[in-house]
């Protein structure tokens, strides 16, 4: 049997989030990190047409896009890495974290894990499908406010150091950080409705 795990970089971070999503307790993630990968503010969300969609508080003004973390091959190969967390899950799991991060395509990055003592045969990661991927910000786009907190928390309680490593292995948000309300639901049950 393979021992599986999903390399968390920002809101899988969160024990209690991966847990929403696979309706099980979840063991307190790993520490590790991806070396030859960077995190960047590059996946991209069309907030008009996905199936979730924000407006800008207060005013209620509908952004065009929503930027998210996402993980990109460094342009030199070397470099340590974003840290993260390893979250052991199984195959079945691993499909309902597909539709959680419906905007990824599903990595195998087992080779560039670094974490002590690291017991995993397979650890995937998640990157941006090329048509959500922005190498630069679309006019318009933001981030929510909402889950800049969510995934600094997490990294708050993955360890002492972590949220500090997080900022020091992550470009601050290209656009502007924003307050948003949910004002279309059509979110799959398990997937995060707070941005």
């Amino acid at each position: 049997m393979t021992l599986s795990a999903v390399f968390g970089y920002g809101s899988l971070v969160d024990a209690a989030s991966a847990a929403r999503t696979l309706g099980r307790a979840v063991p307190e993630p790993r520490p590790a990190r991806l070396r030859g990968w960077i995190r960047r503010w590059s996946l991209l969300r069309d907030n008009l047409r996905a199936e979730k969609t924000f407006a800008i508080e207060p005013g209620a003004e509908l952004p065009p896009f929503i930027l998210g973390l996402n993980l990109e091959r460094h342009p030199d190969g070397g470099a340590a890495g974003p840290n993260g967390a390893l979250v052991e899950v199984s195959e079945a799991e691993l499909d309902r974290l597909d539709l959680r991060e419906m905007r990824y395509d599903r990595v195998d990055v087992t080779s560039d894990v670094e974490a002590p003592d690291q017991p995993f045969d397979l650890v995937v990661a998640y990157a941006a499908k090329r048509g959500n991927h922005a190498p630069a910000a679309p006019e318009g786009a933001v981030v929510l406010a909402s889950y800049v907190r969510a995934v600094e928390a997490a990294f708050d309680s993955l360890g002492a150091g972590q949220r500090d490593l997080f900022r020091a292995t992550t470009e601050p948000p290209p656009v502007p950080v924003v307050e948003g309300r949910l004002v279309r639901d059509e979110i799959p049950e398990g997937n995060p409705r707070a941005w």
